[in-house]
C-alpha cells in the first residue's frame, strides 16, 4: 500500500510542490491563488475546493493516477477512469495502437504501460529477441529489464554503457516526476546488474539522440528510438501508455529489416 494514501491533502500537496522544486509563492502565482490560502490548505487549516485541488495539481503536473488520489484525500470523488486496454470503451484507442504498431514494420515497436511492462508490439520485434533467456519473456515482460538483464539483450548490445546510462537516466527522470514506489524499486534493479567497465555518465549533446547497437544473427543493427504518448486522456490507461518506436539508424539496418521482413512474409 502507498504510504501516502491515508495523508491529508495539504501534506499531499505540499510533498508535490516541494518535488517539483517550487516555492509556495511560484505555485500560487502559477494557480493564481493567495500565499496566505495556500499555505493555510497546506498546513490543513483549510479544505481546498474541488476546482482549487485539480488547479494545483494541473500547475504541479501530476499525474492522473495521484489527482484522483488528492481529490480522494480532500474528501471528494475521484475524477479520472481506471480501464483496461479491452474494455469496449477504448476500442478506438485499442485500434489506434494496433495500427500505429503495423503501420510501423518493419520497423520495430512496442507499447509499456507506466511500470515499462510490455503491452502491445508488432512483429519486427520478436527476431530481434531470440537469445533472450525464456524466463524474461513469461509475462508480464518488462522492457527495461529485458534490455539490460544479464541474460536479455545486455550480452549483445554493442555500446551497452551508453544505451544503459540513457535507459537509467529516463527512469531517474520518470522516478522523480511520478513519485511511483514501483518504478524506485525498478531503478535499484537495474542499477544493481553488471555495469560495463568505464561507464560514464551522459552529457547533454550525448543524450539528445542515443543509438542502441545490436549484436543480431543478422549483423550488427543500430537503431535509434522516439516515444509517443496520447495527447489529452482523461483515462489513467491511456495517460500512462506510451509507444517505444524503433527506426534503422543507418542504411544497413534498413535493409537488413526489409530482408527479415520479406522472409516473414511481413513486408508492409
Amino acid at each position: 500500500m502507498n504510504p501516502s494514501a491515508s495523508l491529508p491533502v495539504g501534506v499531499l500537496l505540499r510533498e508535490w510542490r516541494q518535488r517539483r522544486h517550487l516555492s509556495q509563492l511560484d505555485l500560487a502565482g502559477d494557480a493564481e491563488v493567495s500565499t496566505r490560502h495556500l499555505s493555510y490548505v497546506e498546513t490543513g487549516r483549510a479544505l481546498p475546493s474541488r476546482e482549487m485541488v485539480l488547479r494545483l495539481a494541473d500547475r504541479l503536473e501530476v499525474p492522473l493516477r495521484e489527482r484522483n488520489r488528492l481529490l480522494t484525500a480532500a474528501g471528494y470523488a475521484p475524477m479520472f477512469v481506471e480501464r483496461k486496454l479491452d474494455d469496449p470503451a477504448l476500442t478506438s484507442a485499442r485500434e489506434a495502437i494496433d495500427l500505429l504498431l503495423k503501420g510501423h514494420e518493419p520497423y520495430p515497436a512496442l507499447a509499456v504501460d507506466r511500470h515499462w511492462n510490455l503491452v502491445s508490439h508488432n512483429r519486427a520485434l520478436a527476431p530481434l529477441l531470440q537469445s533472450v533467456s525464456p524466463k524474461l519473456l513469461e509475462p508480464p515482460v518488462n522492457v527495461l529489464r529485458l534490455g539490460l538483464h544479464p541474460d536479455g539483450l545486455a550480452p549483445r548490445i554493442v555500446n551497452l554503457g551508453q544505451w544503459r546510462a540513457h535507459l537509467l537516466d529516463r527512469l531517474r527522470l520518470q522516478v522523480i516526476a511520478s513519485a511511483d514506489p514501483v518504478l524506485g524499486a525498478l531503478a535499484d534493479e537495474l542499477h544493481a546488474y553488471p555495469a560495463p567497465a568505464g561507464e560514464t555518465p551522459l552529457d547533454l549533446e550525448s543524450s539528445i539522440v542515443v543509438p542502441m547497437t545490436l549484436a543480431t544473427t543478422f549483423g550488427i543493427m543500430s537503431f535509434i528510438s522516439t516515444t509517443t504518448v496520447f495527447g489529452t486522456p482523461v483515462d489513467i490507461t491511456l495517460a500512462e501508455l506510451a509507444l517505444e518506436t524503433f527506426f534503422p539508424a543507418d542504411a544497413k539496418t534498413r535493409e537488413i529489416l526489409r530482408s527479415m521482413a520479406l522472409a516473414s512474409g511481413n513486408a508492409s
